[in-house]
């Protein structure tokens, strides 16, 4: 009777497993089993359903990811994408895969934080702190082993203030104190090697932990700073990665002077980044800086072997 109950959960979870688009997972029959043998590990209801919509539409796993890095780019890349008719798209970071108390819901729980969507699109959803997480990578390849995945990064030493810049406003807008950043950055003297915002930057030993689970065909880095200064080249091999047909134009960016960045242009209507995007960084001793920049410069050397390309860091 187990068995068949069991038989029974599988075949109704089947239908929201199968990836929309065989080009973007050539070993479905395998990531299938895959899940299913996921979904009995995490789950511990039996009462999986298909949330179908009355015109077509369902939810879904995703097919893409896009796992980071944290102020590395991920919203702008995410709204970017979304023009795209394709496309659909996870509104919040769901943390499934690094939030313990979200992961022991299960794929049935992580399925209903998606988007409905039809069966020719790509479902994405955006967590940037999985980029960083040691154990994200084996938990999506056990999810999906053919999953594609998008990572946005920028200057290591740029991230860095962004990150400090970040959590210096969530604290001012709580009428918090928040130490000034050469409080985080020194440390006896000495650049502060522990800072976390400085961990985070050091992108080698992170993808080290993505490549032990996905080719590097398989993760499709996208050039942040690029993506500020012009962003059409890089939505383009971004489609191109994700299989899909060029259906974002230049027309659908124009730069906002007054917020001195580009904002999107969607079927004549236009819409701009949220204001707590592209907040000027804390001024920072040139000396400092020039150190933080020396730091990172043996480890990105590490990252540029590792992925096979450079990019114009400091």
């Amino acid at each position: 009777m187990a068995a068949f109950l069991l038989g029974a959960v599988l075949l109704i979870v089947q239908p929201q497993i199968v990836p929309s688009r065989p080009a973007i997972n050539s070993n479905a029959e395998t990531s299938q089993s895959v899940q299913r043998e996921l979904l009995k590990k995490t789950s511990q209801k039996n009462d999986f359903k298909e949330n179908i919509h009355s015109n077509g539409s369902c939810q879904q796993l995703p097919q893409t990811i896009i796992i980071g890095v944290r102020k590395g780019g991920t919203r702008a890349l995410l709204e970017m994408l979304s023009l795209h008719p394709d496309i659909a798209a996870a509104e919040s970071e769901v943390h499934f895969f690094d939030w313990e108390d979200h992961y022991r819901n299960g794929l049935q729980w992580y399925i209903n934080q998606m988007p409905f969507s039809y069966p020719h699109q790509i479902t994405v959803e955006k967590t940037p702190a999985y980029f960083t997480s040691p154990k994200v990578p084996e938990r999506v390849y056990n999810m999906n082993q053919s999953m594609r995945l998008l990572l946005i990064l920028r200057d290591p030493s740029e991230r860095v203030l962004s990150d400090y810049t970040q959590v210096f406003y969530n604290h001012m807008q709580k009428h918090k104190p928040y130490p000034s950043i050469e409080q985080f950055l020194i440390k006896n003297g000495e650049l502060n090697v522990d800072y976390k915002a400085i961990n985070r930057s050091l992108y080698y030993i992170h993808i080290q932990n993505w490549l032990k689970y996905f080719p590097l065909d398989h993760i499709h880095i996208v050039d942040g700073d690029k993506l500020i200064k012009d962003p059409f080249p890089e939505i383009e091999k971004v489609e191109r990665f994700l299989k899909l047909s060029p259906q974002i134009n230049a027309s659908n960016f124009y730069f906002n002077k007054t917020k001195g960045f580009y904002c999107l242009r969607d079927s004549g209507r236009e819409r701009c980044l949220h204001e707590s995007k592209g907040r000027a960084h804390p001024q920072v001793d040139t000396r400092l800086l020039e150190k933080l920049q020396e730091y990172f410069h043996e480890p990105n050397k590490k990252f540029f072997e590792l992925v096979g390309r450079t990019f114009d860091w400091h």
